[in-house]
């Protein structure tokens, strides 16, 4: 008889066998519960059918299709599949997707749906997301509407997707969400207990079973790669081969891009990532700009996996390693370090570390001087990192000011530019240097001729901190509005950000010419 052709592909069956092995373990050693044995049971099934393909008897039903006791199944519900992958969503979870909102008290906590998308809402922030998370969570607008009346509700945009598609997007350096392609304040995820009930729910009533939600964070490294690292390693650390060096620190760049367990296994040997580095510092390979640009893009890659983050970002000579390939790299290197700055800001501890140890001036450079690709990595990077509030007066002292109004005035980064002023305009410094330098013409501009809403959003942002704080700069506003009306336009066709900042300028507006006139 004929051997029966696999159905999975090669990776996959691997990645089932070392399942099994490493449940197989704990059941040896005496060390498995009742649950371990019965996802050992189901890995072996698994594996089976990957390697000889699915019995008839036990054929998973589609969607639409027919179960196990022959009846029809109905279709999934659109609110069950994730958003990027078009599947039911074995692990949901929440993630805000930037937009805030404020409503009239509601009688209790729900979700609701608005313009064909599920928000949150939430009376009391902390009851919904723990005590001491909001301000890691929310964004400074969210903060700012926490002042709303008593009987006034908190509303936060959110968007839920598996957890395993969700991660991979953040993991590969993108701050937006993929649904609205909002600027995201955060990427914290929250598992979304409600929907992943209703999906549990919708399964057994339809008899379909889910695979098992796997650990998402953890990467098996076998010991395939952990020679392979090792090797590679000690060629970099050990070789007195200069050539063979230059070759090693190439293949980690390569093999480190695609191979998610071989960036896991730095973490079982964190020491490395000093030794590496110091080599690289020896002064016959430092001059070497392909080496640099390689070492570089290495760190971006190992970067990528979330525990790297914490592990890069504490040893004492990685950041300040990407920080001199910021300043004397090629323009790839300079871009990739400013990628992986990016990278490791998504930890606060980074965010401080990379601040102080004086980032932000080589990043407002390549966002002045850069390709456009280095330019984008720049702005990511000066974005995550002024989240953090030290850091907001370290980008206006480096330039970040000049450079991102005149990046608008060339129609050049305008997206990037308008959300980096807008997240820095809570600080007297910045707003004062924004008015001095032709900010309100520009916002102004911005107000009035680009069609994108959140460009418009984030200008009236700024210009509604300029005027309250500069009344001179209100004058000037006033003037262009009793010509164009720009802001009266905006209260009614703005977002709603939009709409409460140009109100705010108006309003301020009538009550500058009240007093003048109470005055006299």
């Amino acid at each position: 008889m004929a051997k029966p052709t696999p159905v999975a592909s090669a990776e996959e069956a691997a990645a089932l066998r070392r399942r099994l092995r490493r449940l197989v373990a704990a059941v040896a050693a005496g060390s498995a519960d009742a649950e371990a044995f019965d996802e050992a049971a189901e890995a072996l099934v698994k594996l089976r059918d990957a390697e000889l393909g699915p019995r008839k008897d036990r054929a998973a039903p589609a969607a639409g299709g027919v179960n196990k006791g022959g009846t029809e199944v109905a279709a999934v519900p659109e609110q069950f599949l994730c958003p990027i992958s078009s599947e039911i969503m074995r692990d949901p979870v929440v993630l805000a997707s930037g937009q805030v909102f404020a409503y009239l008290a509601f009688p209790r906590f729900d979700w609701i749906r608005l313009d064909g998308r599920y928000l949150l809402k939430v009376k009391t922030v902390s009851v919904v997301f723990g005590s001491g998370s909001v301000a890691g969570l929310l964004s400074a607008q969210v903060m700012s509407l926490s002042r709303c009346a008593p009987e006034t509700t908190l509303v936060l945009a959110v968007q839920t997707y598996d957890r395993r598609f969700i991660q991979e997007w953040l993991s590969s350096g993108n701050r937006t969400c993929p649904q609205t392609q909002q600027v995201l304040s955060n990427t914290i995820l929250i598992q979304n207990h409600l929907v992943r009930s209703m999906i549990s729910q919708w399964c057994t009533d339809n008899e379909i079973t889910l695979p098992p939600v796997e650990n998402q964070e953890e990467d098996l490294v076998t010991n395939n790669e952990r020679k392979t690292f090792s090797k590679i390693f000690q060629r970099i650390a050990s070789s007195s081969n200069l050539s063979e060096q230059r070759e090693a620190i190439k293949d980690l760049r390569l093999l480190t891009k695609c191979n998610s367990s071989l960036r896991a296994a730095i973490g079982e040997k964190p020491e490395s990532i000093s030794q590496m580095i110091s080599t690289v510092s020896n002064p016959e390979l430092e001059n070497n700009a392909e080496v640099l640009e390689d070492m570089v893009t290495a760190i971006l890659n190992l970067s990528i996996h979330e525990s790297n983050k914490k592990i890069i970002g504490d040893d004492p000579l990685a950041i300040p390693f990407l920080i001199r390939a910021l300043q004397s790299g090629t323009m790839e290197a300079r871009s990739n370090a400013a990628a992986a700055i990016f990278s490791l800001s998504a930890l606060n501890s980074n965010k401080a570390k990379i601040g102080e140890l004086g980032a932000m001036r080589p990043l407002v450079d390549l966002l002045e001087q850069g390709s456009m690709i280095a330019k984008k990595d720049a702005a990511s990077a000066i974005f995550n990192l002024c989240m953090l509030h030290e850091n907001k007066s370290r980008a206006t002292k480096s330039g970040v000011i000049d450079v991102t109004l005149k990046a608008i005035a060339d129609d050049s980064l305008v997206d990037e530019s308008l959300a980096i002023l807008a997240l820095l305009c809570g600080d007297h410094e910045t707003v004062e240097e924004i008015g001095e330098t032709g900010g309100v013409a520009s916002m102004l501009h911005i107000i009035k001729e680009d069609q994108c809403k959140r460009n418009k959003e984030n200008a009236a942002a700024v210009l509604f901190a300029v005027c309250m704080y500069d009344r001179t700069k209100l004058r000037e506003v006033a003037e262009d509005e009793s010509l164009n009306g720009s802001l009266a336009w905006l209260t009614q066709n703005g977002t709603s950000r939009a709409r409460r900042k140009a109100t705010g300028i108006l309003d301020k507006m009538k009550r500058a010419v009240h007093h003048t006139h109470y005055s006299c």
